[in-house]
């Protein structure tokens, strides 16, 4: 079965400023292209098997369904709906924020 994949704003936003900060900040282009496009590959392959990656451990996103893909030094929050098929695309952030902090700003 193929899942649509819905990037949600936050995610969008979250992967823009993944991409100006390796940028800008860091002052590398093309490790910026990179990541930007191993994140968005990755994100593109939820259409298939999207409950091969753990459900995040911490309530109440765990009771939601709230799953979490490791991609290098960043990890994307989705969550998969079997019924509409669809996989909605949270969050993208770096793998040592405080990710409950960040999750709560959703």
């Amino acid at each position: 079965m193929k899942y649509t994949v819905i990037v949600m704003p936050k995610a969008e936003k979250d992967l823009r400023d993944i991409y100006r900060h390796i940028y800008v900040e860091l002052v590398s282009p093309q490790a910026a292209l990179n990541v930007l496009n191993a994140l968005e590959g990755s994100i593109m392959g939820l259409d298939s098997l999207p409950f091969r990656f753990r459900k995040y451990e911490h309530e109440p996103w765990r009771s939601k369904g709230l799953h979490i893909m490791p991609v290098g030094n960043y990890v994307v929050f989705y969550i998969p709906d079997k019924n509409k098929a669809e996989v909605s695309v949270l969050r993208v952030m770096y793998g040592g924020m405080d990710i409950d902090e960040q999750l709560e700003k959703l």
